[in-house]
């Protein structure tokens, strides 16, 4: 394999790792976007990532690292979440207002932003974080999970509306 080919199969497998762990995260943290149907709450999220370091055979002491690793994000992340939810609703406030302020609902808009953009990146600290934890041979087998994951959600969701009956 030559080195660009090299560097595409590593960033790949460091983005499947990412959407693997930080989709677990994610869903961790207060105020986490996880789904709340059969598939379970964001309360779930620490079995799910565990669930998934099984699969590609993660020592105890890899579960360890990553589940602190996690934990240090979500709490460093509390104040951002707080943040968050005051932004949301004082904006709400300003589209209910009987005269609508564009400028103000704007400058509202760009300090969400500012704060989704602190998230993101204490998220994308902590995603490589944790697949630093996993070797190069896991990172690949979570690749492949992966994608084999994203072919059955796209047959799943082809016509745009789950078939019904399916997970």
């Amino acid at each position: 394999m030559n080195k660009p080919q090299m560097m595409k199969s590593v960033q790949a497998a460091a983005l499947a790792v990412s959407l693997a762990l930080g989709a677990a995260a994610v869903q961790a943290m207060p105020g986490g976007h996880g789904g709340h149907g059969p598939q379970g709450g964001p309360g779930d999220a620490p079995q799910r990532m565990g669930m998934m370091l099984d699969l590609v055979d993660a020592s105890e002491a890899q579960h360890k690292q990553i589940r602190e690793l996690m934990q240090a994000a979500r709490k460093d992340l509390q104040p951002q979440h707080e943040a968050m939810r005051k932004l949301h609703a004082d904006q709400r406030a300003l589209l209910a207002a009987p005269s609508i302020d564009a400028a103000a609902v704007e400058a509202k808009r760009q300090q969400m932003q500012a704060q989704h953009e602190l998230v993101s990146k204490r998220m994308s600290q902590a995603m490589i974080d944790a697949a630093r934890v996993l070797t190069p041979e896991q990172r690949a087998k979570l690749k492949e999970r992966m994608a084999r994951h994203e072919a059955r959600m796209a047959e799943r969701f082809k016509d745009g509306v789950p078939k019904r009956g399916e997970r």
